[in-house]
């Protein structure tokens, strides 16, 4: 028995000892398989409450907690307790010690002070031709009254239930309560009723000029006790919560505003934001005394392959240059080849819609409605050069309306989309040859004419396929088939599966607003109004379709997506801001090594339910976990250059028990690659 102990003792410190030294030497990962993260802004404070000694602060739409006793900081997004994103405006009720949250979308939450949440949606999903706008709200006793598009709304805090509707027929912009009586303010006046009368009758409500003076004046005495000291506070996020653009690059996350869209200006303030090891780095922004042209809608951006610290963003009001986050240069109407999209030659209006470094350095671009070329070049040594083609312009001797997404494929071919209902085309050139080609219509396997509207975005699988984003779903332009004149363009056939030999068109009708190919070969496709599907590398199985009602995305109007290959991290940029997936696919490693081939976490301690996961492996390598005597617990094929494993016996279903598992790999042709070890401690 004394033997069995120390047998026992001796087994578990070594797995102890393996496990602080796995601790120590292997890398880390920004979140576990399947975990989502929000990258809010916290930066505009426009609402302040105080409950106790925490201060509920609405900042840029989004909600922060600051204590004053202790001065520490919690954020509060839909990855965690909130049920909605994209804040209105919030009020705290002393007497139930409840935060009331409206969002932007008329859901509301109710936030305790121990962090406990309630979500309200019955106001939310109330179906209603009036207008539920929620314009401001007002604490008394244990309600909350919510002075609305439609009248007031009376709200019971302490129950969490709508109590009554007080259905005015008029936008009432604010509510106030004196002895007793009731005041609604209107555009038309101001409306007053007896608490004791039955206020969802509209005959008991009249307008009146005699009312309490400053009874609509917000009480400021907070706001002005604690907005200095607020505005000096770091929460570590971004500036603004503007995505339009999304590139991965050197490591790092880079961001630009996006906003224009032909027909409808957003005007987004121009920005750049970089994602840097969880720190944002935000470029110069306030150009337009410098440049003399506003700096807004910024839709693309490229780094310098021979010099990572200059950055090129453009959009509505042509080219800038950034040097270490600076601002460096400006290329406009007066000291470039670019021309105005409008007659009269207005600065402001310079469309140049996408840029992209070839590997010498040399900065492609493309701009729109002009009478200038559509694709100009910006050479490594500072000169400019022009290429025109008759292809590429408007009956008006313009170019065309919308030319975006410039894309190299792996056989050297420029790629880009003219995203416009005149002339829409797919075009790709070849940068060697000068010869350029442009597909203005598509025609399916099924020798069907494919009515397009736009071409959105363009994008390159890892077997040379490109594939489009289109108004009526994604289609496919097979490798082979990119030279022919006429090709034909694949729409996904996805078997029903339901007894018949009939199929679907591969998310048709989904208006596909960008692409992104992943280290398993599989496609994530990002939509305007339908959230995020994840298609396998077979295209017909959907891995996941993601929307803001069931998961935490932040909003189904996706307008950038990016990937982290070496992690697998997908960021989305969306409408209501940047929040990121962490998917099961990395890019793939030439060679497994023990250098780029390890697991984590590791070790996996007892409290730990997630999926291990297993990287650096190369493309549809063969893993097997096996116990230290070579028994074989688990195997499969990884995604791309990731195995994920559920630390389960795959014959009994079983948790494993404690000890030291090996990871055996092979190449996908039978190769043998390299072992590493995982710890488990249950």
């Amino acid at each position: 028995m004394i033997r069995h102990l120390y047998l026992l003792k001796r087994t578990v410190f070594s797995i102890a000892l393996l496990a602080c030294c796995y601790a120590v030497v292997l890398p880390c990962r920004a979140g576990s398989i399947g975990s989502w993260k929000a990258y809010l802004s916290y930066h505009n404070i426009t609402e302040i409450e105080k409950g106790g000694d925490v201060l509920y602060v609405l900042a840029s739409n989004n909600l922060f907690a600051y204590n004053t006793v202790d001065n520490s900081i919690q954020t509060f997004s839909k990855m965690d307790v909130l049920n909605d994103c994209s804040i209105k405006h919030i009020a705290w009720n002393n007497k139930v010690k409840k935060l009331l949250i409206a969002y932007q979308n008329n859901n509301i939450d109710l936030l305790e002070a121990n962090g406990n949440t309630m979500n309200m949606s019955e106001y939310y999903h109330k179906a209603t031709i009036a207008d539920k706008t929620i314009n401001s709200i007002y604490i008394y006793d244990q309600y909350a009254y919510l002075a609305t598009g439609l009248g007031v709304v009376k709200v019971n805090m302490n129950k969490a239930e709508f109590s009554d509707t007080y259905q005015l027929n008029v936008n009432v912009t604010q509510v106030a309560i004196s002895g007793n009586t009731i005041y609604a303010k209107t555009n038309n006046g101001v409306y007053q009723a007896q608490m004791n009368n039955n206020l969802i009758d509209t005959k008991n409500w009249s307008l009146t000029t005699s009312y309490p003076a400053n009874i609509f004046n917000k009480d400021t005495s907070v706001w002005d006790q604690y907005i200095g000291q607020l505005r000096t506070l770091s929460t570590d996020g971004p500036r603004y919560n503007n995505f339009g653009f999304l590139k991965y690059a050197n490591d790092r996350l880079y961001t630009t505003s996006g906003g224009f869209e032909f027909g409808m200006e957003r005007q987004n303030m121009g920005v750049v934001q970089v994602l840097d090891n969880d720190q944002w780095i935000i470029y110069q922004d306030s150009l337009e005394s410098i440049t003399g042209v506003h700096f807004e809608d910024m839709t693309t951006l490229d780094i310098d392959p021979t010099d990572p610290t200059r950055v090129f963003s453009a959009g509505k009001t042509g080219l800038y240059e950034f040097k270490n986050g600076v601002f460096a240069n400006y290329w406009g109407l007066k000291n470039s080849p670019y021309g105005s999209a409008i007659p009269d030659n207005n600065p402001n209006y310079v469309l140049v819609q996408s840029i992209l470094f070839d590997k010498e350095g040399n900065l492609w671009t493309v701009h729109s409605q002009s009478k200038k070329a559509p694709i100009i070049v910006l050479r490594k040594d500072g000169t400019w050069k022009e290429i025109y083609s008759d292809e590429l312009m408007m009956d008006d001797e313009r170019t065309m309306g919308y030319l975006q997404d410039l894309m190299f494929d792996s056989r050297g071919l420029l790629w880009f989309c003219n995203n416009h209902w005149i002339n829409t085309a797919l075009i790709w050139y070849n940068i060697n040859t000068e010869k350029l080609h442009t597909f203005t219509y598509f025609i399916n396997e099924d020798g069907t004419r494919v009515e397009v509207n736009t071409v959105q975005c363009v994008a390159e699988d890892l077997e040379g396929n490109i594939w489009i984003g289109t108004n009526v779903g994604p289609l496919m332009l097979k490798a082979e088939d990119i030279n022919e004149d006429n090709p034909e363009f694949i729409q996904v056939k996805v078997p029903r599966n339901d007894g018949t030999n009939y199929a679907d068109y591969l998310l048709s009708g989904v208006d596909i607003s960008g692409i992104a190919v992943d280290g398993g070969n599989r496609k994530w496709f990002i939509t305007k109004e339908n959230g995020v599907y994840l298609m396998g590398a077979d295209n017909i199985t959907q891995i996941h379709h993601f929307t803001a009602e069931n998961s935490p995305l932040l909003s189904n109007t996706l307008q950038a997506i990016a990937i982290n290959d070496k992690t697998g991290e997908v960021f989305f940029g969306t409408d209501r801001g940047l929040c990121s997936f962490m998917s099961d696919a990395s890019a793939v490693s030439e060679k497994m090594t023990k250098d780029n081939v390890y697991a984590y976490p590791n070790p996996v301690r007892p409290d730990y339910t997630g999926l291990i996961t297993v990287t650096g492996l190369t493309y549809n390598a063969d893993v097997k976990i096996v116990t230290a005597n070579g028994t074989l617990v688990a195997e499969g094929r990884s995604n791309g250059g990731t195995f994920t494993w559920d630390g389960c016996d795959q014959r009994n279903g079983k948790r494993v028990a404690s000890g030291v598992y090996m990871v055996q790999t092979a190449t996908a042709d039978g190769e043998k690659g390299t072992v590493c070890k995982i710890a488990i401690v249950r």
